[in-house]
């Protein structure tokens, strides 16, 4: 069977029904899953079987049957640890289909069917009794159901239900407990992913200053946590401001409440500052004494032990309501408030000479509706987004290139979703400025904006999408300078943001003879890379602590060669270290001063390997040429050094193509070359890349 779904191309802006076979979604779920970053995360795997080890003893010890439940067993490897640690039996809980199927089969492989049994259904909907899914109650409970947040994939209610109904009281869990840690700092690279700064403008009549609306100034933002990768932030991006703190704890062996609370702890800064943000991480005991311990905490946190990388367990940035400036000493309370699902935080400081009582009084205070975005703009720009306005050298090239372009007698078209070009092409001079943000005028209307700098007249707002403009829309006038970063909310992978010449092709009957285009041009740059850690999450696994999962390994091959596979897929560089092998190299150009052609546009070529390394993908990025010497990059950053290490864009997500079989370039003297055809579909906006070692 087949169904018709539809979708907004992002490139060409068009909608588009595309026919897929019935198993599209669940390809796409498996092909995007964490299944082989969980498996390889060799640190997760041996503790887990250490504490499953040490929970069937403790059973046995007591002379009882020991009857586990595996809640989310995916492949089945808990319920696996736990026949060979000894178990009775175990009920391995498993709600999406093609994983408890591909569980099934990896259960009889290794020899466990007649031990281990698979319960397609939600943990919620499953029954206890002699016509049940299970026969009795367990005595122990295993479970893997944490994100970074810990609680966000629903762990709490899942963990109340199965005291409730599947385990017995008294039983053993496996993690026993979770404790949530804090940290206090000031940083402006994490504190510009909340907030826009001022930004400043040197025009022909002074400094001009734009400034966010009150509301976007004081809004809380959005409840979802940010998680990141903290290992690859620098120290010198943040200071901190308190020790680390623990939040709170849940012992999973002992039921469970998942109503909405609040913890609240007192801090006393280590020095002055600006708390701006709380950083955040959980680790797990995997028993009773706390001896099996697996943590998430950052690289300054636990400097001598060695970090397991991991992708599916990072550590969370929260950003506070408000900057609090704090002084070294002072006594504070840290407030985290959470519901079923997630986490927020409140800082507030402590009255003078406070007692017991007044504490009582404080926690009156203590708001519990989760945070709300009330001033819009955090609906259209996602955190890297408010990071890349604040970036000042960014800025600089855009005023720069404006500078150069406008005159006084210019008419301005803008096209772009929530930029302040507009605003820099007035305060340079342009004489007449017109804004149309194409993707979601729904979500942030700029007008507020415009206000808050005294430009609401001045600034002339087009609610039309490109191909519907019409003169009356300019004024019968045409368009001298036609501007964009280029930026839309709709983009995913770097050459998404090409809609900008679909645009530009849109309203090119409005355009004068003249017209100048900014960006005047856009290139496709590519480098094959060697990753220090990213590679994990499309390798194989192959055994796993001695069991073998290869029936999952297929699976995901299956899904991926179904289609995704043949497509790079988007992730932020900064996080994921990896060396280049090869110089960055242009593979197309786009001509924003001339229309879209009808035809393909196609390149084919070598490039050659400069290091040592194994080959695990290709990085492509773009860079949009604004002038003939002025250039910006969603990509590269610098050079790599001798060593090969890479600087990216931290804003942007750069685009990867894992390549299906990894090539070890060992020896330079025969330096080998990596052959790429990649093929830009001008209809559908689609690029399509084959590469052969």
């Amino acid at each position: 069977m087949k169904t018709f779904c539809g979708r907004a191309n992002p490139t060409t802006g068009s909608m588009e029904w595309l026919e897929e076979g019935e198993d599209y979604d669940y390809h796409q779920e498996i092909a995007r899953s964490r299944y082989a970053d969980m498996l390889h995360d060799k640190d997760r795997n041996v503790k887990y079987y250490q504490g499953i080890r040490a929970a069937v003893s403790r059973v046995k010890e007591r002379s009882e049957k020991a009857i586990v439940l595996d809640i989310g067993t995916g492949t089945g490897l808990l319920s696996m640890m736990a026949a060979s640690a000894g178990a009775d039996f175990c009920y391995a809980i498993e709600v999406f289909k093609p994983m408890a199927d591909a569980a099934v089969k990896i259960v009889e492989k290794n020899g466990f069917s007649d031990k281990i049994k698979i319960i397609n259904k939600h943990s919620t909907e499953v029954t206890v009794g002699p016509d049940g899914d299970m026969q009795c109650r367990a005595n122990i409970l295993v479970t893997e159901l944490f994100d970074t947040e810990l609680i966000g994939e629903g762990a709490l209610p899942t963990y109340e239900h199965a005291h409730k109904y599947l385990v017995q009281e008294g039983c053993e869990a496996v993690p026993h407990r979770a404790t949530v840690y804090v940290q206090l700092v000031e940083s402006r690279r994490m504190w510009s992913w909340k907030k826009l700064f001022p930004v400043h403008v040197e025009a022909e009549d002074g400094e001009k200053i734009l400034v966010p609306p009150s509301e976007m100034e004081n809004c809380p933002g959005v409840p979802s946590v940010c998680d990141i990768q903290l290992n690859q932030m620098p120290s010198s991006d943040f200071s901190t401001l308190s020790d680390v703190v623990t939040m709170f704890s849940v012992d999973f062996s002992k039921p469970v409440q998942s109503a909405s609370t609040y913890y609240r702890v007192q801090l006393e800064p280590v020095k002055s500052g600006k708390a701006q943000i709380v950083l955040s991480w959980w680790d797990i005991d995997m028993d009773p004494s706390g001896m099996i311990n697996c943590t998430m905490a950052p690289y300054w946190v636990k400097p001598t032990s060695a970090l397991q990388w991991r992708d599916h367990w990072m550590q969370c940035v929260y950003f506070l309501p408000r900057e609090e400036p704090v002084l070294q000493g002072e006594k504070l309370y840290l407030t985290a408030c959470r519901d079923e699902y997630s986490v927020w935080y409140n800082l507030q400081k402590a009255r003078e000479g406070e007692n017991k009582a007044d504490e009582e009084e404080h926690k009156a205070d203590v708001p519990v509706e989760s945070p709300v975005c009330r001033c819009r703009a955090h609906l259209l720009w996602n955190r890297p987004r408010f990071g890349e306005l604040n970036d000042q050298n960014r800025t600089r090239q855009y005023i720069k290139s404006l500078r150069r372009v406008l005159k006084t007698d210019s008419v301005c078209l803008c096209i772009s979703d929530g930029s302040l070009l507009p605003v820099l092409a007035h305060y340079l001079g342009a004489k007449q400025v017109q804004y149309m943000q194409p993707s979601r005028m729904d979500l942030y209307h700029p007008h507020e904006f415009f206000k808050a700098n005294h430009l609401e007249d001045k600034i002339k707002i087009i609610e039309a999408r490109p191909e519907l403009l019409k003169p009356s829309h300019l004024e019968d006038k045409k368009i001298s300078v036609l501007v964009g970063e280029p930026f839309f909310t709709t983009s995913l992978l770097p050459w998404h943001n090409l809609y900008f010449w679909y645009a530009r092709t849109a309203v090119s009957t409005h355009l004068a003879s003249n017209v100048t285009v900014l960006p005047q041009s856009a290139s496709l740059h590519m480098m094959i890379v060697e990753f220090q850690d990213l590679w994990r999450i499309r390798s194989p696994c192959g055994t796993c602590e001695g069991f073998d999962v290869q029936t999952m390994d297929d699976m995901i091959k299956d899904s991926l060669n179904f289609r995704e596979s043949k497509e790079a897929e988007p992730h932020p560089l900064w996080e994921y270290p990896c060396k280049s092998l090869s110089d960055p190299q242009e593979v197309l150009t786009f001509d924003f001063t001339k229309t879209v052609p009808q035809h393909c546009l196609s390149t084919e070529g070598s490039v050659k390997l400069l290091r040592k390394g194994k080959s695990h993908g290709a990085v492509l990025w773009m860079e949009y040429h604004l002038t003939a010497d002025i250039s910006v990059s969603t990509g590269l950053m610098q050079l790599a050094n001798e060593q090969g290490n890479c600087e990216w864009n931290p804003h942007c997500k750069q685009a990867v193509y894992f390549f299906s079989s990894v090539i070890e370039s060992q020896i330079l003297s025969d330096p080998s070359a990596v052959t790429y055809a990649i093929n830009f579909d001008t209809k559908t906006g689609e690029i399509a890349m084959h590469f052969k070692l």
